[in-house]
């Protein structure tokens, strides 16, 4: 079975066509700045054939249209026809409480979909846009959408539920949802196979960081606690977003400044974190040579972050009584040595031990505790058009 995979934002539209049989990516590219002048990459087998060329995208419909031109060019196409396109599979970000876990596209669950927008009013539309643009360019190919709430819905209503009255719950249905799912569900059941433990009897956790990041609590193979709240701003500091401040800061700041709610959503959304506590950019790279600079923003941002994710660690082993491995995936945790080492260094108290030499490698799958550490911790490369195009088949297939 060949899957297409979409990632859909905004203004952007990710895909990757994948062999379900092989699960290797026969191509994969990126459609940027739709609605504005239009830019699409296109690799086959990780390789890019071309340089990014500008292409009129005056919207997703064209931009889908676009791509499958690319899988099906004489010259660099991965298949001959669109025929051989079995099924696709669609990220959408918000499920809210309606959906527990992927689902066939229909005209029902687009509706549904549609009234979690106010939940994830940058993604959701996004992502429904891009599900009608597949249905208008491919109207008899089965479509799936994948959830990234969906994983988390297994948390007790002890984990998901605020501590504001219970009106604004069952009104709006404001509570704990966490995102990253398709990933934290990837590599949670990838690191109990690495560390040789039953998903079913094990006490996992996934630190999954890159310029958004949440820490995800697995017990027993489900979500018990995630950083991440109603929204992706709770929880750890990111690249531009605060994580969890105390509520009256946005009131200090709005008296302060003379600034609205939105204005001051926009600063703790996308000027505050490593960017705004180092006075550099969103980008590790040069948070790192900041710090090698001898930036004092630089460090200070660098070991805050370290900090706040060793202390969801540490909360979420209490979470679950104890914790079995430990696992690092995205861009930060797969490529930073140093924030691995440095959230392991405060985990001693668990008997971890960072193996120095290991630590070092990036971007692999390997066990970087030592083998004599009571908790093993790998790195975990993350892959969510994988899952879901996993997810996919096993609906569609």
């Amino acid at each position: 079975m060949k899957v297409l995979v979409i990632n859909c934002g905004s203004s952007s539209l990710k895909y990757q066509l994948i062999d379900s049989e092989t699960e290797q990516p026969m191509a994969s590219g990126l459609c940027e700045r739709i609605g504005i002048d239009g830019q699409l990459t296109h690799k086959v087998n990780g390789k890019k054939l071309k340089d990014e060329e500008k292409n009129a995208m005056p919207n997703h419909e064209v931009a889908v249209q676009l791509v499958l031109n690319e899988l099906v060019n004489e010259e660099y196409g991965v298949i001959k026809d669109l025929s051989e396109i079995n099924a696709v599979g669609h990220r959408v970000v918000h499920g809210g409480e309606k959906f527990a876990s992927s689902v066939i596209i229909n005209d029902e669950v687009i509706a549904a979909i549609a009234e979690c927008n106010d939940l994830a009013p940058l993604h959701n539309p996004a992502n429904l846009i891009g599900i009608e643009a597949c249905k208008k360019v491919l109207p008899n190919v089965p479509m799936v959408a994948v959830f990234d709430t969906a994983f988390h819905q297994t948390m007790p209503e002890k984990a998901y539920m605020y501590g504001i009255p219970h009106k604004y719950y069952e009104d709006y249905k404001i509570r704990r949802y966490g995102f990253h799912g398709t990933s934290h569900s990837f590599v949670s059941k990838r690191l109990a196979e690495l560390a040789g433990l039953d998903i079913n009897n094990s006490k996992i956790i996934v630190c999954h960081i890159g310029n958004g990041g949440s820490v995800t609590a697995v017990l027993n193979g489900e979500s018990v606690d995630t950083s991440m709240g109603l929204t992706p701003l709770e929880g750890i500091i990111m690249g531009t977003r605060s994580g969890s401040i105390d509520p009256a800061i946005i009131e200090f700041i709005a008296h302060k400044e003379n600034k609205s709610i939105d204005e001051i959503m926009t600063i703790l959304n996308k000027k505050s974190g490593l960017e705004g506590m180092s006075g550099l950019t969103s980008d590790f790279r040069d948070i790192r040579k900041g710090v090698a600079d001898g930036n004092p923003l630089a460090k200070a941002a660098m070991e805050a972050y370290i900090y706040n994710i060793a202390k969801y660690v540490g909360a979420y082993t209490v979470a679950m009584n104890g914790v079995d491995a430990i696992a690092f995936t995205a861009g930060i945790g797969e490529n930073a040595p140093e924030v691995r080492k440095g959230v392991m260094a405060h985990l001693g108290f668990l008997g971890v031990k960072a193996d120095e030499e290991a630590c070092k490698i990036t971007a692999e799958e390997i066990m970087v505790s030592t083998k004599d550490s009571k908790v093993k911790v790998f790195i975990v490369p993350t892959n969510e058009e994988l899952a879901i195009a996993r997810e996919t088949k096993a609906l569609v297939g």
